[in-house]
């Protein structure tokens, strides 16, 4: 009778595991199937590029896969950035395809030539997951529009599609001695090498450094791709101003090298100001706008110079003209040496005041007064947006009406600009608007939990009535 009872209990103990497991593999069915459960296999090919110059590049890789994907992406990596720019690339359900990405590189999209670009591609089988990484590509964008020739020096490489060889020999001795010089006044050492780019026609030269460009540009240089694009026709190598614009580009890269940190760029004005100072000097023109701008009580404050200088033609001059006037008082007030310390501070990212006061002992407010009390010039007055004129107004316009409270960015007549709004109750994408979405999930649960309670329990009490053999 006892091995009948204990058999009853063993017949009973494997009916409670089978109910176990169905309850498991309900709850199972009951979770979100968006999530794969493991981890789907993927297998890249080898990635390519196919650059169109001035129009797009186009990335292409073969992509294998075994199972879902949660997401394909493509990392571009730039230089001088921080980190990558990642695009979210479209994939279909089969399981062999070519991923495709096209980088447009027209209009906003610019990308100026001697740009490197460094691709790979990621796979997500989960969210949340690693990622399958591709082999990591690298893609030379240049102007395939001239039939490039070139002449490596020290330091500078220059290329040319116009002129004798004499005419790239000129520009490259001029650019060699200009990072020479600059490089051992401000003690870089190892400056890395330089490409410089000559263009000899206009069209050309605008289409290389793209739509921005402003019109009185003859020369740009680009410290994150160590590069130089200068506007020189074959025929103007030995006039005075080529021995200048080499060698003020340059010094913008040997400059961008002995400041280079990841935290602050050093002001507009100390930048080009120094460029000037080392590639011409203060000469009397500039001294004669910065004179003039003081009579008619025109000059600009050193600081609505530190980002981008005033695009107005006569304006950007006189900005060129009082950054230079302020470096060359700089170095007659305080030394050369303090020149170089405030370089030097730069190269820590500090803020503009941080790196006065570590340099000269005086902040920028106090440094840029005495600029002012050697020129003669009161404290020049702050200009910003103004008031637009009394009359009336053109048709369609939809500004704030005289004497009305101004409404708050982002709110609406009678709805506050902020506070949250009330939210309504989740609802299963695609259904009817109904309670049948994930928010009755818990509830299901809730009920298999009970019977996975009630069916324990029985199996104590019943084991506690089953007499010992």
């Amino acid at each position: 009778m006892a091995a009948v009872t204990r058999q009853g209990f063993a017949t009973a103990r494997e009916l409670g595991i089978r109910v176990l497991a169905s309850l498991a593999l309900a709850v199972a069915a009951l979770a979100p199937a968006a999530i794969p459960a493991w981890a789907a296999g993927v297998t890249f090919g080898a990635p390519a590029a196919k650059a169109v110059y001035g129009e797009s590049i186009t990335f292409t890789v073969q992509l294998d896969r075994s199972g879902p994907l949660a997401r394909v992406e493509l990392q571009l990596g730039f230089p001088g950035g921080l980190g990558p720019l990642v695009v979210a690339v479209p994939v279909t359900n089969a399981a062999s395809q070519t991923a495709t990405y096209v980088l447009d590189v027209s209009g906003s999209g610019h990308v100026v030539p001697n740009t490197t670009i460094e691709a790979t591609w990621a796979a997500y089988p989960e969210t949340g997951k690693p990622p399958v990484l591709s082999a990591t590509q690298t893609v030379h964008y240049a102007d395939t529009e001239h039939d490039w020739r070139t002449l490596k020096g020290d330091v500078v490489t220059v290329h040319w599609y116009e002129g004798d060889q004499a005419f790239a020999q000129r520009a490259l001795a001029i650019g060699d001695k200009a990072v020479k010089d600059t490089s051992a006044l401000l003690g870089v050492d190892n400056v890395r090498p330089v490409d410089f780019f000559i263009y000899a026609d206009n069209d050309s030269f605008r289409k290389a450094l793209g739509p921005g460009t402003r019109e009185n540009v003859g020369g740009e240089a680009h410290a994150d791709i160590r590069t130089l694009f200068a506007l020189i026709e074959p025929s103007a190598i030995d006039d005075a101003w080529v021995g200048i614009v080499i060698p003020h580009e340059l010094v913008h890269l040997v400059f961008g090298d002995a400041v280079e940190n990841p935290f602050r760029a050093p002001p507009r004005w100390f930048n080009e100001g120094l460029a000037v100072y080392l590639s011409q000097g203060y000469v009397a023109s500039d001294r004669s706008a910065v004179e003039a701008a003081v009579k008619s009580a025109d000059l600009m404050p050193l600081t609505a110079l530190t980002g981008q200088f005033p695009t107005d033609p006569e304006l950007t001059s006189l900005a060129y003209a009082e950054s230079v006037s302020a470096v060359d008082h700089l170095v007659r007030t305080y030394g050369q040496e303090a020149l170089l310390k405030l370089v030097d501070a730069y190269a820590t990212g500090p803020t503009d005041d941080e790196a006065f006061t570590t340099a000269i002992g005086k902040d920028v407010e106090g440094f840029e007064q005495g600029w002012l009390d050697e020129l003669g010039a009161p404290v020049p007055q702050e200009q910003g947006p103004k008031p637009a004129p009394a009359g009336p107004v053109p048709p369609g316009w939809e500004g704030q009406a005289p004497g009305q409270p101004t409404t708050p960015p982002g709110a609406t007549d009678g709805a506050p600009a902020s506070g949250a709004p009330p939210t309504a109750a989740p609802t299963q994408a695609g259904g009817d608007g109904g309670s049948t979405g994930s928010s009755s999930l818990p509830l299901v649960l809730l009920g298999v939990a009970a019977v996975i309670v009630v069916v324990v329990v029985g199996f104590v009490v019943a084991r506690r009535r089953t007499p010992a053999p």
